[in-house]
């Protein structure tokens, strides 16, 4: 079933409906302790139990007694309280850090330029900060060797093309594909391949070998029209909208194993969130996500406090549109809700919030390897080198200083399980000023959970 366009009036709904939500859920989002945190229901309050992120129904009077005891924020009286109710376990996430973890995905930066000038850039306009270049088929076949001769048989491992912009290096990208799906099926090991891209440079030919590779294809587009055409311009200045709409009418049309998506990094003044998602929803893409922009190499267009509660009241409002789409029985793929939803029904705990410097790293052109695609050619990031392999000494010293537990004020915090910490490079480059944003996005999807399970138990299968 087609998703739908509400109405101006139920628009108008959704959004006064949200507005009021977000003013409720960033007060409520904001009490908690590190070892619980109250979520209000439609019949029963629930209580989250940061511990292995647990997820309960409580007595009104439970609730009460509890939020005394935030309020006060006297944590032993609430760990005396779990152990009375029989919700206290040992730990799910010790001090201990990951040790030597397997990679089992690498991002290759396959092209270290890019056609585009974006606003915002982290990659400094695609060269990270040093000469454009490609990376050599070499280069790219070293990268896949590493990654097969650390997997074990029959279990899948991931290759992702990044820039720059990647389609620019498109012999090597194919060539690099081709390869790892032979080896991969020599040694029993499933390799999955995915791409970010701007979309200017797509063939229609690049459909069918995506298509079939099975290929994830994200392709970056901030808004629609002229919002969009403001952040990613030609290098020239000249809007990409319209062109890279049209190139991605073949990739929309056959997709089937392969998966087309829809990335929007969201900046200051973009209050138009939920047009944006059913736009792109209704042109077909496999999945639509937002995520702000934290950070840029050149300090522009970086979400303020400010702006993060006015995302969060955009994000709930297309929270609701999903709730309503699911209840008429639609498929609507809003990946934020989708992907908090699984996380809090598998209940989700975990010391990192990616996996960044442990089974993922990013390849440079040249074949350093770093944390991830975002630490390529920065130090602070330094994983090793293709030739060499992991330096183990800079993985493990990486994996203790990024552990949850030794961030602050993570150790406070309900979310900490759930969030992980944030995004290495963000923190480390800007600090956390996100915080309230995440603890207020999980609080309303806490709540959803709640209202879908018992509304639309089936989506949950």
């Amino acid at each position: 079933m087609t998703p739908s366009f509400p109405s101006d009036i139920a628009r108008q709904s959704i959004h006064l409906v949200a507005s009021r939500l977000a003013s409720e859920v960033a007060k409520q989002s904001l009490l908690g302790s590190s070892q619980i945190h109250l979520v209000p229901g439609a019949d029963h309050t629930r209580l989250f139990v940061s511990n292995g992120s647990r997820y309960y129904k409580i007595a009104d009077t439970t609730a009460a007694h509890l939020q005394q005891l935030i309020q006060l924020g006297d944590e032993s009286a609430i760990h005396r309280e779990l152990v009375a109710m029989g919700l206290h376990m040992p730990p799910a996430i010790d001090d201990t850090p990951l040790q030597d973890p397997p990679v089992h995905a690498l991002s290759l930066a396959i092209a270290q330029k890019c056609n585009m000038g974006c606003t915002y850039c982290y990659a400094d306009q695609g060269d990270f900060g040093g000469p454009a270049k490609n990376m050599q088929l070499d280069t790219a076949k070293k990268s896949i060797d590493l990654l097969l001769n650390n997997a074990e048989p029959g279990r899948k491992v991931q290759v992702t093309f990044l820039g720059g912009e990647p389609l620019i290096n498109r012999p090597a990208l194919r060539e690099a594909t081709i390869y790892a799906a032979e080896a991969g099926a020599r040694k029993n090991i499933p390799v999955h391949f995915s791409i970010t891209t701007n979309g200017t440079l797509l063939k229609p030919d690049d459909a069918t070998f995506f298509e079939t590779y099975g290929f994830a294809v994200t392709v970056s587009l901030d808004g629609i029209g002229v919002q969009h055409d403001r952040q990613r311009p030609f290098k020239n200045g000249a809007g990409t909208y319209q062109h890279i709409i049209e190139k991605i009418q073949p990739l929309l049309r056959i997709q089937q194993q392969m998966q087309v998506s829809a990335r929007v990094t969201v900046t200051p003044g973009q209050n138009d969130l939920g047009d944006t998602l059913l736009e792109f929803v209704n042109m077909g893409f496999h999945s639509v996500g937002f995520s702000p922009l934290l950070r840029a190499a050149n300090g522009r267009d970086e979400m303020t406090k400010e702006d993060l509660k006015m995302m969060l009241e955009n994000m709930i409002a297309c929270g609701l549109l999903f709730e309503q789409h699911v209840l008429q029985g639609k498929r609507f793929p809003f990946l934020n809700m989708i992907n908090a939803l699984k996380e809090i029904g598998k209940n989700t705990h975990r010391p990192y919030p990616c996996g960044a410097g442990a089974g993922y790293m990013g390849v440079s052109a040249d074949g350093g390897l770093f944390a991830c695609h975002r630490f390529v050619n920065e130090p602070a990031g330094s994983m090793g080198n293709i030739y060499d392999g992991v330096d183990s000494t800079l993985q493990n010293n990486w994996l203790a200083s990024r552990h949850v537990h030794q961030q602050t004020p993570c150790s406070s915090c309900w979310a900490q399980y759930l969030c992980g910490g944030g995004c290495h490079h963000e923190v480390l480059e800007k600090g956390r000023h996100a915080c309230d944003y995440i603890r207020g996005w999980l609080h309303y999807t806490l709540q959803a959970h709640e209202r879908l399970s018992r509304l639309a138990p089936d989506w949950f299968m």
